[in-house]
């Protein structure tokens, strides 16, 4: 492209589970002569000012997010988002409320679909301004699934199966009811009743009936999922159990049962993939692992020992369809007897094809990070078309010292996203070292002659040049 130095701001929420499809986004950027900045999304925001005129990848359109574009526009950056929850989703009603505000969309220029369900659901959004384009080109957390870059993966899986043996992996999604801090649950609530309980963070957005039944229901499921783990223990001695919680779970309840068990263990270490290629089985219930297991070809299970139907199949119905399905203990076990003696392999058929290629674009032909560098040039050539200047220096001060006092007062409150503590548990950060190493695995992987360079910029920040 003809642009010198256009630049692309990457934030990454939960680093296990998006920094590396968004660092092989950066790389096919630099390849193309963007210059990005990757890293934890609370000091990239804070340090807006900081950066010229640049595109910014937001991961959601939430309320939350509404001042920071505000700012970020007066400050002449572009936002383009696509939405990380938008795979496996809420109703439409709910996930509306919940996911999109009207205020805060108007200010993305594009928007990337992981598929044509995710394209269609915010087509209905009656919100949605005229002149938005949705590009239903998938995710970079798809593209880590194809084969040409699963291949990443393989070291690492390689790795697991040495440390740990045979291992069956049990994948949790109970953050509604066990999240990091109490105020963060569908309700702020230590005890399972909600007698007198006020709506927490996971229920902005739904309707007092719909966050009831949920929290029955997934409090329900994270019971049968505590008796059901020690059982694996006991009915497969000649395998590892391993637990690996949502990140943004707390994890005391799963290692205060790991300490009774000699062979279990509670990890939330690294990517999901390479987990997924090094274990024999994984089960979950209604969690997207149960889709990136069929897109791998792994074996996963969905452990349904509770159903209702409103919530299974209303939210989880993806990852539950393209899994096998078990309704009690003695199903699982019996299943799970089946793979291990390789009698039966990942879920299959024509009906779960269909299902998974509405979901998920871009899993043949040009990888969904390349269609998505070739929208962002376009984006690149509107902006530099563009005559506003991206706001004086007093101005661009003023305004990233009022975002830095929002975010500091936001930080003290209870439950929020911007405390120090919650964003070292989703952002831990990496060492230069194990940057570099990444992005010199996926120039091998994709045949990059160039070598690109990688900068710190700060200790969770780190620039991709080529």
């Amino acid at each position: 492209m003809n642009a010198h130095n256009p630049l692309l701001l990457i934030p990454v929420e939960n680093q296990v589970r998006e920094f590396d499809p968004k660092l092989l986004l950066a790389c096919v950027a630099a390849q193309r002569g963007f210059s990005s900045v990757i890293g934890s999304r609370r000091e990239l925001e804070f340090n807006i000012d900081n950066f010229p005129r640049a595109i910014y990848l937001s991961k959601s359109m939430t309320i939350r997010s509404l001042l920071f574009f505000r700012i970020a526009r007066r400050l002449g950056h572009k936002i383009t988002a696509w939405d990380e929850e938008a795979l496996v989703h809420l109703p439409p009603e709910t996930y509306f409320s919940r996911r999109l505000d009207k205020a805060t969309i108007r200010y993305v220029t594009r928007l990337f679909a992981w598929g044509q369900d995710n394209a269609e659901l915010w087509q209905h959004y009656p919100n949605l301004p005229a002149e938005l384009e949705i590009h239903p080109i998938g995710n970079p957390r798809s593209d880590m699934l194809r084969a040409e870059i699963r291949a990443f993966y393989e070291k690492d899986a390689a790795d697991l199966r040495q440390t740990h043996g045979d291992f069956i992996l049990v994948n949790t999604n109970f953050n509604h009811v066990n999240s990091f801090g109490p105020d963060m649950n569908l309700f702020n609530s230590r005890e399972r009743s909600l007698k007198g309980a006020k709506f927490g963070r996971a229920a902005r957005g739904m309707s007092q009936e719909y966050a009831e039944g949920l929290w029955e229901h997934k409090h329900a499921v994270f019971s049968s999922f505590r008796e059901m783990i020690p059982k694996l223990e006991q009915s497969f001695p000649d395998h590892t159990i391993i637990v690996r919680p949502h990140p943004t779970e707390k994890r005391e309840i799963y290692h205060r049962i790991a300490a009774r068990y000699e062979r279990m263990r509670v990890i939330n270490e690294g990517n999901i993939v390479p987990w997924l290629m090094a274990t024999r089985a994984v089960i979950h219930n209604g969690c997207t692992t149960g889709v990136e297991a069929y897109v791998l070809g792994i074996p996963a299970i969905s452990y349904r020992a509770v159903v209702d139907e409103r919530y299974d199949d209303g939210f989880y119905h993806l990852p539950n369809r393209l899994s096998h399905q078990c309704f009690d203990f003695d199903q699982l076990e019996e299943m799970l007897r089946k793979i291990m003696a390789g009698k039966l392999g990942a879920a299959s058929g024509a009906e779960r094809r269909i299902l998974y290629k509405r979901y998920l674009s871009s899993q043949e032909g040009p990888l969904a990070c390349e269609r998505i560098i070739d929208i962002l040039e376009q984006t690149q050539n509107d902006t530099e078309s563009e005559q506003r200047a991206g706001g004086h220096r007093y101005e661009r001060w003023l305004l990233s010292r009022g975002l830095r006092l929002a975010r500091m007062v936001k930080s003290r409150i209870p439950g929020s996203h911007n405390r120090p503590a919650y964003q070292r548990h989703r952002f831990p950060g990496l060492s230069l070292e194990e940057v570099h190493s990444r992005v010199s695995r996926f120039q091998a992987l994709l045949g990059y002659g160039n070598r690109l360079k990688v900068e710190r910029v700060s200790n969770v920040l780190f620039r991709i040049n080529a």
